[in-house]
């Protein structure tokens, strides 16, 4: 069975960094393209961020392109987001994903795994 479980949230101020980990079991990271997505309060989950199987392409949505770097700690089998000069419209409950396939650039496509979500705060 495949569990996605994040951690790293917490409250930051903003331009602070945060580093966002999701422990995977059940699947090897290495074989499965993996995504960050987030819902903010009262909005619909947005896409993040991703990186395609073995780690060779990464997307970005532009709203956190140059802010956020998605990468694959294959030894600990997690996917992690760094995220740095964080505003307060970063604030949201982020979530990992999981799934066979390509990766998308608009990020729309579709994950099988999920994980429970993390919440991140940024304080103005």
């Amino acid at each position: 069975q495949v569990h996605l479980v994040e951690s790293g949230g917490g409250l930051v101020q903003a331009g602070g960094s945060l580093t966002l980990s999701c422990a995977a079991s059940g699947v090897t990271v290495n074989n499965y393209k993996l995504g960050w997505f987030r819902q903010a309060p009262g909005k619909e989950r947005e896409y993040v961020a991703s990186i395609s199987r073995f780690g060779s392409i990464t997307y970005y949505a532009d709203s956190v392109k140059g802010r956020f770097t998605i990468s694959r700690d294959s030894a600990k089998n997690m996917v992690l987001l760094q995220m740095h000069s964080l505003k307060p419209e970063d604030t949201a409950i982020y979530y990992c994903a999981g799934g066979q396939g390509a990766v998308w650039k608009d990020g729309t496509d579709t994950y099988d795994y999920w994980g429970q979500g993390t919440q991140v705060t940024v304080s103005s």
